[in-house]
């Protein structure tokens, strides 16, 4: 018998544990991997860095900012902004005013498209910054579309440039998720700075399971059932006071019948290595033609340490399940405007359930404590973020003390 057993050693179940133990709690959390981190992991693959799926983190996130120590991580950060294939063929830069003052007249001037446009994002952007987060999140009755359109926010602004920066960061392209995670999306963006780790996205999981007391993690124990106080796996059954399930939503659906969880969307990250890279910036590039490649980014203008060597690391996502590599290829040659014949595939990561879908309808936050001394945590129980995974830790593990006569708040 433990106080608290947590399934799933990701970012929710890691950050859950981490406060448990801190309260004293006896705390045991079962992984079938063999590593901690769930989707957010790093695979080194010929002594290259690759992330599975572009990831990134966003040092606006309250919750990760609490969760960690970010000089720790040794962040190196993209520049704010996109740079943006047109159908016209330039190849535009859009910066973040708010982050680079500087460019701000240079963004205005550019033809992408018109003032008009522009003056409208400014005005929603400005409005988006001045509502509190809290009541952001109960803008839960439309959709991202909707809610731009709303704006007067339709027609080439969004077709060339807010539908191709939000597709990777949402998994979908139709713009269908909720118009309350979107603009929370867009103030994280507007004021935090885009980074991974020099190490790795890994490195986050990484350090949050170091941080838990000898013992508690258990990676290599493929959790088979659950029930109230009681978890099974292969090598016997585990008992406890509390059940958190902290795994992906397909997971815990499994795990817990009847559990409301939501469609994953499918993202497939290409890793190419070239000799020269295509573009002298960290920036993220973008399709404003509606091209299958969501972003493009070349990973080791911002982190180095991603390469062994001196040659430069390429990550591509195109949204579903992964394409012919030559039509990647070639579409990449088009965004980046540069020949791309030598360069070499170095790995493809495909991930089928990469983000929980979140439609309109549906609340920002969904419960946690499931009755019985069973707990839910992932971010299929906030925003499918970062900051939503952190989050709903936090939440499931104030539950649990609760349930366990532990009033004192996180």
């Amino acid at each position: 018998m433990t106080d608290v057993l947590v399934v799933g050693a990701g970012l929710a179940g890691l950050r859950a544990a981490q406060l448990l133990t801190r309260r004293g709690l006896e705390v045991t959390v079962l992984d079938a991997a063999d590593r901690p981190g769930g989707r957010m992991a790093t695979d080194v693959v010929d002594g290259f860095r690759c992330d599975r799926g572009f990831q990134v983190l966003n040092t606006s996130y309250p919750a990760l900012r609490t969760a960690t120590d970010l000089a720790a991580l040794d962040l190196r950060a993209f520049e704010p902004g996109a740079a943006i294939r047109g159908g016209d063929g330039a190849l535009h830069r859009f910066a973040n005013p708010v982050r680079r003052p500087s460019q701000a007249f240079a963004t205005a001037v550019d033809g992408l498209f018109g003032v008009a446009d522009k003056a409208r994002l400014v005005a929603w952007t400005a409005r988006v910054l001045a509502t509190p987060p809290s009541r952001t999140a109960g803008i839960v009755d439309r959709s991202a579309a909707q809610d731009l359109a709303a704006a007067g926010l339709d027609g080439p602004v969004v077709e060339r440039f807010l539908r191709p920066f939000l597709s990777g960061v949402l998994g979908e392209s139709a713009l269908a998720t909720s118009a309350a995670f979107v603009r929370l999306v867009w103030r994280s963006f507007a004021l935090g700075t885009v980074a991974v780790p020099a190490d790795g996205m890994g490195a986050l999981p990484a350090r949050l399971a170091a941080g838990l007391p000898d013992g508690v993690l258990r990676l290599g124990r493929r959790v088979t059932t659950v029930r109230p106080g009681v978890v099974h796996t292969a090598d016997g059954e585990h008992t406890a006071r509390a059940v958190l399930v902290a795994t992906d939503p397909v997971a815990a659906g499994t795990l817990l019948p009847g559990l409301d969880v939501a469609p994953m969307h499918a993202l497939t990250t290409y890793y190419h290595v070239t000799d020269t890279p295509p573009a002298e910036l960290p920036l993220l590039h973008l399709d404003g033609t509606g091209g299958p490649v969501a972003n493009t980014v070349v990973l080791t203008r911002a982190a180095p340490g991603y390469s062994p060597d001196d040659r430069a690391l390429v990550s591509s996502t195109v949204l579903g399940d992964p394409l012919p590599e030559p039509q990647v290829r070639r579409e990449l040659a088009r965004v980046y405007g540069r020949p791309v014949e030598g360069w070499e595939l170095l790995h493809t990561a495909p991930v089928r359930a990469a983000l929980p879908a979140f439609r309109p309808g549906h609340p920002v936050r969904r419960d946690v404590a499931l009755g019985d001394g069973l707990f839910v945590a992932g971010d299929h129980r906030d925003t499918p973020s970062t900051q939503g995974a952190l989050v709903s830790g936090r939440r499931a593990a104030q539950a649990v003390l609760e349930h366990l006569g532990v009033r004192r708040p996180i």
